[in-house]
């Protein structure tokens, strides 16, 4: 009976030890692969001249009031009580709208960014959830992502060159240094 049970123990023990070494772990640099992703190029170029453009405006904005201010304290004392109240009004109602499109401008540019960015991260997922399928995978931890406390490089496989494959960017392109990773 002993010997039954030290039978069954090694039997189930070793199809267990088989079991969990047929596992594949994988792990990516998300950021890094969508960062040098084509689509993103674009992107940035595309945010670039849409924040230069807000950009200019709000400098266009800012130069009037600047101008309307100089010419407030060049004149301010020849004025009437009565112009003098309208040009201070009239000056506070100019800073609050240059105070309400820098905070509009804000909110576009990042409405623009996550319109831009989100299919690009969309492609980038569904092309390591389709890697994961084809190659067997159970896990593929992202990196980047700051959550993950240990992985075993040696037990896990870096499918960040299969994934810039898939996703058709050089093997040979990497990040700048001067490059953000946003």
């Amino acid at each position: 009976m002993k010997k039954l049970t030290l039978i069954l123990f090694i039997a189930l023990f070793g199809s267990m030890t088989s079991f969990a070494q047929e596992l594949k772990f994988g792990h990516v640099n998300m950021q890094e692969v969508i960062f040098l992703m084509d689509e993103m190029d674009s992107a940035q170029v595309v945010l670039e001249k849409f924040s230069s453009e807000l950009q200019e405006t709000f400098m266009s904005m800012q130069n009037e009031f600047q101008s309307k201010v100089s010419n407030y304290e060049q004149m301010s004392a020849n004025w009437t009580p009565a112009v003098m109240e309208a040009k201070t009004q009239e000056l506070e109602s100019m800073q609050q709208r240059l105070q309400q499109f820098q905070a509009s401008a804000q909110q576009d540019l990042q409405r623009k960014q996550q319109e831009l960015i989100t299919p690009i991260q969309t492609k980038a997922f569904e092309e390591v959830n389709a890697l994961g399928k084809s190659q067997g995978f159970v896990y593929i931890f992202d990196i980047s992502a700051g959550s993950l406390c240990f992985f075993d490089e040696t037990k896990s496989v870096d499918v960040t060159e299969m994934l810039k494959k898939a996703l058709n960017i050089p093997l040979d392109k990497k990040l700048q240094p001067q490059q953000p990773i946003q």
